[in-house]
């Protein structure tokens, strides 16, 4: 996706609470931008952790926002992310954390990346996100949004879980394993990876199903379509804890499901050079050119 020039920028500041640098490179883009007439907004919380004095305190700082600006390392992005809620906002990922896979730019390339971005001289990347659905106590559907994966596993030590799986509404197989994980291809890196799940560009669309540990022949991951959607249902005694992104959100009971299909909202990232991702994974690896 291109990209067009701005005058008037409206910034949301998202950081790394627990790095110092974080703080420094927050308040020195938070100068840039009131320097420059653009609007640098916060959460509270962010605003108490990272020392930003000059910036605009909201609650909810993205409707009309045109940036946000994510300070800290991958963990920061997945927190944009999930800040967003799949408005279609870019975000730019300054990396003050160790070498990752979503934030791009280094903390001494932040000022001119800013000054591309107001000058449209940039490109945005579309990354594929869940939506998770489930229920709440009353029964009514749930949506949560997962730029990794939404796994569902055993919550007690020495047992496995039974997980009746079925794509587009059709039966596949009834899992017996220490858990279930639903990932993106930008979560094949994460989570996905340690399951032994397969690395996939992240810039495919699809969905990646990973059993976790599986008590059966049948071990493998099932790459799946975009536009399949896969049903999770507990079919035996014991409950699971989902969790999205890492972040635990429900215990499902026998009876009780979820379904993962692809957002009709991606993730939208800004890119000042084309990423080149296997180039990444070869450094994190330590892989050698022969």
């Amino acid at each position: 996706m291109t990209s067009h020039a701005s005058t008037h920028l409206k910034v949301v500041i998202v950081g790394h609470s627990e790095r110092p640098e974080a703080s420094m490179v927050a308040r020195r883009a938070v100068e840039w931008l009131l320097a420059h007439d653009h609007q640098a907004l916060a959460c509270p919380d962010d605003a108490d952790a990272l020392g930003l004095a000059d910036v605009t305190i909201l609650d909810d700082p993205t409707p009309g926002a045109d940036l946000v600006l994510s300070v800290g390392g991958d963990g920061t992005m997945l927190r944009c992310v999930t800040m967003l809620n799949g408005a279609q906002v870019p975000v730019l990922g300054i990396n003050v954390g160790h070498l990752g896979y979503l934030a791009e730019v280094e903390p001494e390339q932040m000022l001119t990346s800013l000054e591309r971005f107001c000058a449209g001289d940039y490109e945005i990347e579309k990354r594929l996100v869940l939506d998770v659905t489930g229920s709440n106590q009353d029964g009514a559907p749930v949506v949560w949004r997962a730029l990794n994966e939404a796994s569902i596993e055993k919550m007690h030590t020495g047992q496995t879980v039974r997980l009746a799986v079925s794509i587009d509404g059709v039966a596949f197989t009834t899992f017996q394993a220490d858990g279930l994980l639903v990932a993106t291809p930008t979560g094949s890196t994460a989570y996905s990876l340690s399951a032994r799940g397969p690395v996939v560009s992240p810039t495919l669309e699809a969905l990646l199903l990973t059993p976790l540990a599986p008590h059966m022949l049948f071990d493998r991951s099932l790459v799946l379509g975009p536009r399949e959607v896969v049903r999770i249902e507990v079919v035996g005694p014991r409950p699971v804890g989902l969790a999205v992104d890492g972040q635990e959100v429900q215990i499902l009971h026998a009876g009780e499901s979820i379904s993962c299909a692809a957002s009709s909202q991606p993730a939208l990232f800004v890119r000042m050079k084309p990423q080149r991702f296997h180039q990444i994974l070869k450094s994190k690896f330590g892989l050698s050119d022969r």
